[in-house]
Parts: C-alpha cells; structure tokens; sequence
C-alpha cells in the first residue's frame, strides 16, 4: 500500500492504476472510498474481497462528468435530471436502470444502478484521469465504521488496498443520500449528507418506504452497519442520564424513571452527545469516562461531518461501552440517527 498526496502528479497516477485494474482510495466529500474501475469484474471482485463485503450488497459508480450517465443507465427521467441540475455534483447518489453493459458484480445482479456524482475535486480529478467511471464503496471492513480521514483507511485496510490518497478530512462526513428514480413517485433508500427537505423542494413527494426483507436495492440498507468494536447503545436524550438503567432504544416512554433496571457495567463507558449544552448536563451524572461532542454549538452539518471520526476516537480508546443520543430527526439528522441506529444493539 501506498499513501499519497493530492498533486496533479499523483492523481493522475491514481486514475491509470484504476485503469490498470487497481485498488485506489479516493476521497469524497462524504467518506473515503475504495475505488475501481466499474467495468472491470476482476478488480470489483477485489473490492469485495479487500472489504470482505457480501456480494448481495451493491456497490455506488462514481463518476466524473454528468454525460457519462449514458455509459451507465439506459433512461434518465425528467425528475432525475431535475435533481441533477440542482444537487449535482453532490451527496446524492441516484437509482437508474442498467446498462447490460455494466457488470453484474457491480449491482448484485439487480437490474439498476446506483450512480453517484461527487464533489470533492480530488475525487473528480482521479475518475476523469482514469478514463472509466469508478465502483467505490466505503474505504472500511465490511460493517465497520466508515472512514473520514486517509489514516482511518490505513488502519483499517492496510495493505488489502494498492494506494490510499490522502485528500484531508471529509467534509460532509456522512455517506449520500440514495433516491430510487425508477419509481412512480421516488424514494429514499437510505438517509445521507442531502437533507429530504432539499430533494422535495425540487421534485415534490418523496417517499420513505419503511424497513421490509427482499433484495438489497443500494447500500446502506442492513439493519446492522457502521459499527464500532464497542457495542453502541441509542438513546432519546431524556433517557441518557439514565443509561444504566435501560438498553433499548425505544424502551423508553415519556417517563424515564419507568425504565426497567440492568446490571451495572464494570466496563469504562464512554457517551456521544449532541452539543456542549448537553454534554455539561451529562456530565453531572458521573456516569461517563468520557462524553464526546459532535457539535459544540449544535450545528448539523458539523455534527455529521465529526460522527465518524468520533466513533473511530473511541474505538481506539478501547472503551467497550458507548451509549449516544438520537439527535433531532430533520436535515442530516437523519442521516446520522440512522448511521447511530444501524451500529447500535438491537
């Protein structure tokens, strides 16, 4: 594995090594992805492998100039493209029917793609250089916390990758959105870094589908993901100066004193909170070893951007216990109640 800087230099040698059926860590503005090229089955079968990802979980193409969609859908309807004008380049990532040409391997067989325009120039920069557009899943083991910084890649994947390019920290911090266009009326797969409210302000209704079995239709869509080696638990926030005292997210009823007793942890326990505000109160109870902060003043955007990372921090400070408040549920808050849920003990 090689680590390298964004120069022009280095970028280009990037996008010939995915061309060459390489390995290639690219950064976006949502996480780090471990990059191939899309039309190579040998080196997207390396993705899932380096990932140790199932192969019935779907991979997002990535691509560098909105008319490379005609290399990989077969239709883009009106309110696609309407989205497309608007939120593109950017967190969102868009349903489409196939090409036959797109491998299989790609879209665990689904006859859809998942497509997906980012803003990040060095990522832009690397998939126009290579010539293809690029299949890149998250830059971590499969069902891990995703990866923010190049160092989360190099920790985590090593030498499973060929080259790990280090664009800084990632700004929005929290994977895209994923619409279904194939629909009548689209529909969110899975919350991310472009609030719903922006994508109804442009195409009207929008629907949530709720939690159902069948196949997977984009990433992001198992219960169980993003997870730290600790077990998480998810709290309301009335219901997290009383942790000890409850492990179940929706345990808890308007009264958090009703919430059942469970056995004291001898484990150091660590907590994440939203803002300062909270993290003082908190921190009355004496409870915690350590209360992480997504946001001191409560911003949104940087409370999604630092959710990853934090998870990282405490991971690496071997705590074995991390119960975390839901957040208010609107814009990213979404996005990162749903990342918080899908690590936490069911």
């Amino acid at each position: 594995m090689e680590m390298m800087d964004s120069s022009d230099e280095n970028l280009r040698r990037a996008g010939a090594a995915i061309a060459a059926g390489k390995l290639v860590v690219i950064p976006t503005e949502t996480v780090y992805g471990l990059g191939a090229d899309a039309f190579n089955p040998d080196a997207v079968a390396r993705v899932f492998e380096a990932k140790r990802r199932p192969a019935f979980d779907p991979l997002i193409i990535h691509i560098s100039k909105l008319d490379d969609i005609e290399r990989i859908a077969t239709s883009f309807p009106p309110k696609a493209r309407l989205l497309a004008e608007a939120l593109w380049p950017g967190p969102l990532t868009m349903i489409l029917p196939k090409r036959p040409e797109v491998p299989d391997i790609v879209t665990s067989g689904l006859d859809t793609a998942a497509v997906r325009f980012p803003v990040h120039p060095v990522a832009r920069k690397i998939i126009e250089y290579s010539g293809t557009v690029v299949a890149a899943p998250s830059a971590n083991p499969f069902g891990y916390i995703s990866p923010t910084t190049a160092q989360h890649v190099a920790k985590t994947l090593g030498d499973r990758v060929d080259f790990i390019v280090d664009g800084g920290p990632c700004a929005v911090g929290v994977e895209s959105t994923v619409i279904d266009m194939t629909r009548d009326i689209p529909a969110v797969l899975r919350p991310g870094g472009m609030p719903l409210e922006r994508i109804r302000d442009i195409i009207g209704e929008v629907l949530i589908p709720g939690k159902k079995g069948g196949p997977i239709a984009s990433p992001g869509q198992l219960k169980s993901h993003y997870a730290p080696h600790a077990t998480l638990y998810l709290h309301p926030w009335n219901s997290l100066p009383y942790a000890l005292r409850q492990t179940s997210p929706d345990a808890v009823a308007a009264d958090p004193s009703a919430a059942p007793e469970v056995a004291l942890s001898a484990a150091p326990m660590a907590a994440i909170v939203f803002d300062a505000s909270r993290a003082s109160i908190l921190a009355e109870s004496g409870l915690f070893r350590r209360i992480g902060v997504l946001s001191e003043r409560g911003d949104m955007r940087e409370a999604a951007s630092r959710l990853f990372a934090l998870l990282h921090e405490l991971d690496a400070a071997g705590f074995e216990i991390i119960h975390a408040e839901r957040v208010p549920e609107e814009g990213l808050g979404r996005a990162i109640n749903d990342r918080l849920y899908r690590a936490s003990k069911k």
